[in-house]
C-alpha cells in the first residue's frame, strides 16, 4: 500500500497502520513543523517528506499509485472551544488543499481510500466538508479506547466501521509510578486554581479526576495550568502520560523539548481509534 499523509504531524498514521497490521510500501508525508518531522523521522526513517501541502502540485510523486489518503487538517477555525472563524481562518482553509489533492487522485485511482479527521464543529461547517469529500462523518469518542475524552469527526469511504469496544480505562490506569517534582504545581499555580470562576474554584472546571477520564489533550497542554492538571496529585500530566492518553508507544516523542512533546501530542490522533478504522481496509 502507498499512503499519502497530509498534515502528517508526528506520523500517527504510520503508527496506526502498523498497529492494525497493514503493510506500507511507501509513506509520503506532508508536514512543515520541524519538531513533528523530527519525531516522525526518528520513529520511521523511511518516511518520504514532501514539505508544505500548499506546494502539492510541485511534488515529485505519482498520484496514480496512492492507495490511501489521510489527514487531519488544522482545526483552529472550526473548534467549538475556539473563535470559530470557520473557513475564514487561514489554517482551516487548508482543508481545501486536502480536497483538491483527493479529487486529483480519485481521477487517477477511483478506488483510493481516504480518511479525514477533525473536531466537533457547527453543522454548517460540517456540511461543507461533507459536500466536498462526498461522505458524512462518523463520530467516535477516544474515551472508548483510552483514558481521554476526545470526540472527533471522521470522514471516510472505508466501509464497515462500527464503534470501538469500550475498554473502560480511567486516568489512574495510565499514570507513571514515579514523577519528577518539576511536574508538581507551584504555589502560584495552586493559588490560580483556587480562584473562583462563576462561583466555583477553577479546580472544578479544569482538572482531571484519577478515577475518571482526562480532559481532551490540546496543543497548549505544555502550559499546564489550567489544563492537564491532576487535582488529587496537584501536578501536571507528564509527556509520557499524554502519549498513553493518545495510545502512542511509551517514549515515542522523546528527543524534542517537553513543550514540543505536549504540543505535538495535543495536535495528533488517538492511535487506537485510527487503527480501529484501518482494520476495515481490504
Amino acid at each position: 500500500m502507498n499512503v499519502l499523509s497530509l498534515f502528517d504531524g508526528i506520523s500517527a498514521g504510520q503508527v496506526s497502520l502498523e498497529r492494525s497490521g497493514i503493510k506500507v510500501d511507501n509513506y509520503y508525508a506532508s508536514e512543515i513543523d520541524k519538531y513533528a518531522i523530527q519525531v516522525a523521522n526518528k520513529n520511521y526513517p523511511n518516511t518520504i517528506q514532501l514539505g508544505s501541502v500548499t506546494n502539492w502540485m510541485d511534488w515529485d510523486i505519482d498520484f496514480a499509485t496512492i492507495d490511501l489518503v489521510i489527514g487531519g487538517s488544522p482545526c483552529q477555525g472550526f473548534s467549538i472551544a475556539g473563535k470559530q472563524l470557520n473557513f475564514d481562518d487561514e489554517r482551516s482553509k487548508l482543508f481545501f488543499e486536502f480536497s483538491a489533492i483527493l479529487d486529483t487522485i480519485k481521477i487517477l485511482n477511483p478506488n483510493v481510500k481516504f480518511l479525514l479527521e477533525n473536531v466537533r464543529m457547527k453543522k454548517e461547517y460540517q456540511d461543507v466538508i461533507s459536500k466536498y469529500v462526498g461522505v458524512e462523518p462518523i463520530v467516535i469518542n477516544s474515551s472508548l479506547v483510552s483514558a481521554q475524552n476526545r470526540v472527533r469527526f471522521y470522514w471516510t469511504n472505508i466501509e464497515g466501521i462500527e464503534q470501538p469496544t469500550d475498554r473502560k480505562l480511567v486516568l489512574s490506569d495510565i499514570l507513571e509510578d514515579f514523577v519528577d517534582i518539576k511536574y508538581h504545581l507551584t504555589s502560584e499555580a495552586m493559588e490560580y486554581m483556587s480562584r473562583l470562576r462563576n462561583g466555583k474554584p477553577r479546580w472544578e472546571y479544569h482538572t482531571n479526576p484519577l478515577n475518571g477520564k482526562s480532559a481532551c489533550l490540546t496543543a497548549n497542554m505544555y502550559k499546564g495550568v489550567p489544563y492537564g492538571v491532576i487535582r488529587e496529585l496537584n501536578r501536571k500530566l507528564t509527556p509520557l502520560e499524554c502519549e498513553r492518553l493518545q495510545t502512542f508507544p511509551d517514549h515515542y516523542t522523546e528527543g524534542i523539548s517537553n513543550t514540543q512533546r505536549y504540543k505535538s501530542l495535543g495536535n495528533s490522533w488517538t492511535i487506537d481509534v485510527i487503527a480501529h478504522i484501518f482494520k476495515n481496509l481490504q
